[in-house]
């Protein structure tokens, strides 16, 4: 058996996983592994910074379902991809990061580039790893992708000394992987007991709703849901990264909730006797003040992370397993509940209660983005930042595929829409792939353009220019006297910028320039596209749920918008035929 280096271990096993690009930046510490890969069938994405590779090894993650890769080197190499590794942990995005580490001997010398990069990283990551064996690595990194892929996804870090890299021995990839304590397989069905249980509590329900979170997403469940919401005819909400899990088309659709979900969503849940968790975790941003939530239902939760059951929100029927092989043994024995008059209940709560905005003399967000959302008819890959536009991208984009909504949930990171958008496109290269930002935001990691054009990607970037960060002068709006401490940005010329990184740069300040800048974009597909749309400065984004309120007591709704002249936004307006509801 041939013997071969530590590095070309690496790129071996890479192909081994079926990788075929990885997201990084060389350094002393990781040399070896990038002349290994140099010439290699992996194809390498040279970013401008560390925490963009991660991100795009996240967005690549989102967007194509396969585990995603991105290489740094020691010290402040490594210490940079912590941003991005957060992101990806606490939204459960299998993500696996190589990093340079300084040769075993000097570890723990407070050698050049040295850092801990173990311990730093070991709170936001689902494991890590430090090779100090050659003979390790190749059993290290099949661990690494079956740990970041299985069960609940997550991220891995596997910290390579460079010694270990140069070092030979004879390779043999394994063809299982058997680590002791950790057993997802197990979980794979639910146990039928619990599932029996739940399927009679939803017989048994009259106002039942279904509550689909990221983990439908991941478990590639979505078929399974819609069958389980269209056999009970059972309306389906879904949390921010569940977007795109059950198609907002559906006349059974109640779109997003939460803090900046619909009103008749939030309404639906806190008057629903059945709460249908899937793949969600109830966090805070969803349920407002717990022990207010949804008080009148009884409560079934699918997933199949055991340490989510019941860690919020007690939960009167737990079931734990893939949410894919759960929903499958559901569908097979459920029995629909009588849920007509519950149904005539939803839509006249989405009658009574739509998304508004009124009509301004500037630009306002929510109508670049229902123009973005018709002209890619609903199935473009949206990235975003965190902020306002995060939350009308959400609200007024029709979701109806999944992995179409690639964003940062759990951690609220800004500046990772743009290297996501990049990470997607490489996972999708034959979609369209969306960009929506914020100026606050997309200026955290706006080097990344140097990428997307080096790269000649035909992503396609809606800056929403407020000169805020929106969302945090909101809130000094609302709870802090209108006092704008350091919420107003600098102004950038996004069209200059744009153009010195090889990008097309437009500028779009009224309603009548917007349609032909979006078609440009659209029809721009060997490099970036970069449109400053300067919007409204003040635009709230509405509803809300204010911090420790109720779910069910919002601001900014439409009984008090409307006498403002805000005029209600259906992104689909139910219809009062019984018909559209029969689904057959």
């Amino acid at each position: 058996m041939a013997k071969l280096k530590g590095a070309q271990i690496l790129v071996e096993s890479l192909k081994r996983e079926g990788v075929d690009v990885v997201f990084g930046i060389p350094g002393g510490a990781n040399l070896p592994t990038f002349d290994a890969l140099h010439g290699s069938t992996v194809k390498v994405v040279l970013t401008s910074h560390e925490q963009g590779a991660a991100h795009m090894a996240d967005g690549y993650a989102r967007a194509s379902g396969r585990v995603g890769v991105c290489l740094a080197t020691s010290g402040p190499g490594a210490t940079n991809i912590v941003t991005g590794l957060a992101t990806a942990c606490m939204d459960s995005i299998p993500v696996v990061a190589l990093t340079g580490q300084v040769r075993t001997f000097m570890i723990g010398n407070d050698a050049f580039q040295e850092a801990d990069t173990i311990g730093i990283t070991r709170p936001v990551t689902k494991h890590s790893y430090l090779v100090k064996d050659v003979r390790d690595l190749a059993r290290v990194l099949k661990e690494a992708f079956y740990i970041a892929s299985t069960g609940r996804p997550g991220p891995v870090l596997v910290d390579l000394p460079v010694d270990i890299t140069t070092e030979q021995t004879e390779f043999s990839y394994p063809d299982t992987v058997n680590i002791r304590g950790y057993k997802p397989e197990v979980l794979a069905g639910g146990d039928a007991k619990q599932i029996e249980a739940a399927a009679e509590a939803i017989a048994r329900s009259r106002r039942p709703v279904l509550y689909a979170g990221g983990g439908v997403i991941h478990a590639g469940a979505a078929e399974e849901l819609a069958e389980l919401a269209r056999k009970t005819r059972i309306p389906v909400t879904t949390t921010l990264l569940g977007l795109g899990g059950f198609p907002e088309s559906d006349p059974l659709s109640l779109g997003m909730l939460g803090m900046h979900g619909y009103e008749y969503a939030n309404y639906a849940v806190g008057e629903c006797d059945l709460l249908i968790a899937i793949g969600a975790r109830f966090d805070d941003r969803v349920t407002g003040k717990t022990d207010e939530f949804s008080r009148r239902s009884k409560k079934i939760h699918i997933d199949v992370d055991p340490s989510s059951i019941s860690k919020t929100i007690v939960v009167d029927y737990p079931v734990i397993g893939d949410v894919k092989q759960v929903l499958r043994q559901l569908n097979q024995i459920v029995k629909a509940p009588d849920t007509r008059e519950w149904l005539k209940t939803i839509q006249e709560m989405q009658r009574k209660y739509p998304l508004v905005y009124r009509e301004k003399h500037k630009l306002l967000p929510q109508a670049i983005i229902q123009e973005i959302s018709r002209v890619t008819s609903g199935n473009a890959v949206i990235a975003t930042g965190v902020g306002q536009h995060q939350m009308w991208a959400a609200q007024y984009y029709a979701f109806n595929r999944p992995r179409s909504l690639i964003t940062s949930g759990g951690l609220g990171t800004m500046g990772f829409g743009l290297p996501a958008a990049i990470g997607a496109q490489f996972g999708r290269p034959n979609d369209v792939v969306w960009d929506i930002d914020g100026d606050g935001s997309f200026m955290m990691t706006a080097q990344e353009l140097a990428t997307a054009a080096a790269h000649r990607l035909p992503i396609k970037i809606a800056i929403m220019n407020n000169g805020h960060h929106g969302m945090v002068r909101q809130w000094q709006d609302l709870f802090y006297e209108g006092r704008h401490a350091q919420s107003k940005v600098s102004p950038v010329d996004f069209v200059k910028l744009a153009e010195a990184y090889g990008c097309v740069g437009l500028r779009v300040a009224s309603k009548e320039d917007m349609g032909q800048a979006l078609e440009r974009a659209m029809k721009t597909t060997d490099r970036p596209t970069v449109i400053d749309f300067q919007v409204e400065e003040t635009e709230d984004c509405w509803p809300m749920v204010a911090p420790g309120k109720p779910s069910h007591k919002m601001i900014g709704t439409y009984e008090e918008l409307k006498a403002d002249g805000a005029k209600p936004q259906h992104r689909h307006v139910p219809s009062t035929d019984e018909a559209d509801l029969s689904l057959s």
